[in-house]
């Protein structure tokens, strides 16, 4: 089990090559959810992701042996370009074994950090299979993109910095996947402050590491927007310390990671992947939890797929009531379709998209349907549309 002294030997190599990422408090978020709310930007990362900790305190660590070798790798996205890029920066040369459906954006930005890229098997237990056996025809190092106390320990330093900014941190959410990064964040910040609580999140559909917890059988299956965190075997050396240091595993659902990810966007003006969004996502599902204390999240990481990104904003704002999607039945005649627009421009709504379906069999042959979707302020204006449709003499069905 690493300790204190492995997390502060970390920081001593890691300090010259990493620079402290911002740790900044937030006033809407903390008025939001009733806490006094404080995020670490791991996002700042040079490759956007706190794992550039844990693999570069790996790289330092081996011997001139072992880096003129060479290392490897298994990951389909973050750890892959934590160890890209320093091993690079090291002239170490690196093997990234990744699954063969990894996103080509992935793939090319590891290439792009100088690493050779195998895309091997349909699932991250094929593709890690891969890795192992390429790392042992090659005689090279394998760095675990967690179950290994240098990248537990290089991890760690989140915490180090977290605690030298507010000292008086009353709890420390992290996001969990296979366990690194809680798992230095424990050791640091009970090291330092015995008292302080540290959480842990997880996606409802990957509860692994509170199965681990519980003694129970690991669960992991479905999508999830958090796949830095969809880990369903959660490592054995960070289980450990996840037992005997970690106060707290909590789950939060899909709408809840959706609604971090956007609230990071449209309060913090920042840019925030489904697993670093899971600490923020925990304080709006638990709100009672945190309330009254001085918490500290772990943004830990902003690669989201920029797809992805632009459909949780559109739900969001869904969500909120600021689109709205309605379906109404109209006369097909001349001039109807103006009628209903003209409402919509009185009332103050931008239309999005409109549909208009004149040739459905379900409909009588002098009718027509309507689909539109329209902007609103907020949601009392969004109904307040509605309303006036009705008033019109429309039947409107929102969607």
């Amino acid at each position: 089990m690493i300790e204190l002294a492995d997390v502060l030997a970390a920081r001593e190599r890691l300090s010259p090559r990493l620079a402290p990422t911002p740790f900044l408090q937030s006033q809407v978020l903390s008025a939001m959810t009733g806490a006094a709310v404080w995020v670490k930007f791991e996002n700042h990362q040079f490759t956007a992701s706190f794992k550039e900790r844990g693999a570069l305190n790996k790289l330092l660590t081996l011997s001139e042996t072992e880096r003129s070798r060479g290392v490897s790798a298994m990951s389909a996205g973050n750890h892959a370009q934590g160890v890209a890029y320093h091993a690079k920066n090291l002239g170490i040369p690196a093997v990234i074994v990744m699954p063969a459906h990894t996103p080509s954006v992935k793939v090319e930005h590891t290439r792009a950090h100088g690493a050779e890229v195998v895309l091997a098997g349909e699932t991250l237990a094929e593709a890690t299979e891969a890795a192992k056996r390429i790392t042992a025809e090659r005689g090279l190092t394998f760095v675990h993109p967690f179950d290994d106390p240098m990248v537990m320990a290089g991890q760690g330093t989140v915490a180090l910095e977290m605690l030298d900014a507010v000292p008086d941190l009353d709890v420390m959410v992290t996001p969990i996947g296979g366990g690194g990064l809680i798992s230095g964040v424990a050791t640091a910040a009970k090291g330092v402050r015995p008292d302080i609580e540290v959480v842990g999140v997880q996606a409802a559909c990957y509860p692994s590491m509170l199965c681990a917890m519980r003694g129970e059988p690991p669960e992991g299956t479905g999508n999830t927007i958090a796949e830095g965190i969809a880990v369903k075997y959660p490592g054995a050396l960070t289980t450990e310390v996840v037992k005997a240091r970690v106060d707290a595993v909590l789950t939060v659902d899909e709408p809840r990671l959706e609604q971090a990810v956007a609230l990071f966007l449209f309060i913090e003006k920042t840019v925030a992947e489904g697993a670093g969004a899971s600490p923020l996502a925990a304080l709006l599902e638990y709100p009672g939890r945190f309330a009254g204390k001085k918490v500290g999240l772990v943004l830990s990481g902003g690669n989201i797929d920029p797809r992805l990104l632009a459909s949780v904003i559109m739900r969001e704002l869904i969500r909120e009531g600021r689109v709205v999607t309605i379906r109404l039945p109209i006369s097909d005649r001349p001039g109807t379709l103006a009628q209903v627009t003209a409402v919509l421009r009185d009332s103050g709504a931008n239309i999005m998209e409109i549909q208009h379906h004149r040739t459905l069999l379900a409909l009588p042959a002098k009718e027509a349907s309507l689909e539109i979707a329209f902007e609103a302020r907020d949601r009392e204006h969004g109904r307040s549309v509605v309303a006036a449709l009705t008033a019109a003499g429309f039947q409107p069905e929102v969607l």
